[in-house]
């Protein structure tokens, strides 16, 4: 069939489609809608239905009616969940395991609008496998080893007190823009493994050193990951270090007695050194958590560094990991004892060197780099991790210390160390006995069993 014919055909297929649902409706197929004047009739007679012509098979092919539109899947979305507080550091737990949450097509790097029942709502979060946003935001966030996903305030006050909630209302999670800091979350994607055999010995597996920057006395403040939460798999290798050490008190800035009772309780507890010293009273579980700029941290850190004073050394810092918590407590004491900003510096970033390798020295190049380079407007390849985590990690902490100075990196730091303590109720006697515990050149007149005044 030519194209001529073809068309033909289907004009007059069209036609007869026409007249018989005109007929169906009782119109004359020439009348028009109702509403509208009438058109004039034709003069020509209309063919008889019955030599109307009929459509070939080829020219039925050839008449197209499209598929509907599939309609586009229902962005992801994890409504009216069940919430929970989490104490330790300060957040909401969401009722849904982090598999099961990325099961519904959430990705890390995509920004979620979080909505609770009682109408507190966070637009534009974005949604991580680490702490990769600054200091006072919020995230949702699936670290590594949490039961649920968590939305929170990064080293801030507590979402759950801010957002006014209780275990009876819910949260609702909400796709807003895929992928939209998906090169913030691959440049910062920064995970340790678990293995020994990893890592070149027992004291990088266990994050475990002395610290030592001018100010200190030699071997007098270690520290270090837990000695007691084996998580990690790393607190039988931290307790062994310890007595090496001849480790005499710990300060235990993660755990609470009941928590420590449950490590201990379970059967991959393999610290006998530290249950030796817990036992004998020399391990002072404070319980911290990380919103270093509270006024419940100041206290508790406060009445934590009391304590320790009236112990002899050498002494244990440490969290989980050893690296925030135990970061900011080391911070402060090194500036208490003189340490410059430089060598706070330095110290803290052996951990990240430890953990993940990040040095001054690593070149780090392709889609990495360009990410962090844009977001954090660096422009030099080398160190750019390094930089990215002192600047927007180990920073923030240091201003908080100095009250927000914005010249804290050449600030007066002993002074703000001392004024943190007196705010949290030390007086300066007990300020120079603690300095006196560990500081190079000095001797404390407290005696270890006298508590300090």
């Amino acid at each position: 069939m030519n194209r001529m014919n073809r068309a033909a055909a289907l004009f007059a297929a069209l036609l007869l489609t026409l007249s018989l649902s005109a007929c169906a409706a009782g119109k004359d197929p020439g009348s028009s809608s109702a509403g509208a004047s009438s058109a004039p009739e034709s003069t020509e007679s209309s063919a008889p239905e019955t030599e109307a012509p009929s459509l070939s098979t080829e020219a039925a092919e050839s008449s197209y009616s499209p598929e509907p539109t599939p309609a586009l899947p229902a962005p992801p979305a994890l409504a009216d969940a069940a919430i929970m507080h989490e104490l330790e550091f300060g957040g909401v737990y969401a009722g849904m395991t982090i598999d099961d949450f990325n099961a519904l097509g959430f990705t890390y790097g995509d920004s979620v609008t979080v909505t609770f029942s009682n109408g507190y709502i966070l637009e534009d979060l974005p949604y991580y496998n680490g702490y990769y946003t600054v200091t006072g935001r919020p995230l949702l966030v699936a670290y590594p080893g949490y039961p649920y996903i968590k939305v929170c305030i990064n080293n801030g006050d507590d979402l759950w007190k801010v957002a006014g909630l209780d275990e009876s209302m819910t949260v609702t999670v909400r796709l807003r823009e895929a992928g939209r800091y998906t090169d913030i979350q691959d440049a910062r994607d920064i995970h340790y493994r678990d293995d020994r055999d990893e890592f070149p010995s027992d004291e990088v597996f266990a994050n475990f050193r002395a610290v030592s920057v001018s100010g200190l006395a030699e071997n007098v403040l270690y520290r270090s990951a837990s000695p007691c939460d084996n998580q990690h798999q790393r607190a039988p290798y931290v307790d062994a270090l310890c007595r090496s050490a001849g480790i005499a008190y710990i300060l235990n800035l993660a755990d609470t007695s009941e928590k420590i009772a449950g490590y201990i309780a379970k059967d991959d507890f393999a610290s006998p050194y530290f249950l030796s010293l817990y036992e004998s009273g020399k391990v002072d579980p404070i319980g911290l958590n990380m919103n270093y700029g509270s006024a419940e941290f100041r206290a508790k850190l406060t009445a934590g560094l009391r304590k320790m004073a009236g112990e002899n050394g050498p002494y244990l810092v440490h969290c989980t990991e050893g690296k925030d918590r135990t970061g900011f407590v080391c911070l402060l004491l090194e500036a208490l004892c003189g340490a410059s900003y430089e060598k706070i510096v330095g110290d803290y970033m052996i951990t990240y060197d430890n953990y993940y390798q990040i040095t001054k020295e690593e070149v780090l190049l392709g889609a990495p780099l360009t990410a962090l380079s844009a977001y954090y407007g660096l422009e030099s390849a080398e160190g750019v991790r390094y930089r990215v985590i002192v600047e927007n990690v180990l920073d923030p902490m240091v201003q908080s210390l100095a009250q927000g100075d914005p010249d804290f990196r050449t600030a007066d730091l002993a002074a703000y160390a001392k004024t943190f303590l007196r705010e949290g109720g030390m007086s300066d006697e007990e300020i120079r006995v603690l300095v006196g515990r560990l500081a190079a050149g000095t001797e404390s007149t407290l005696p270890a069993t006298e508590a300090a005044p």
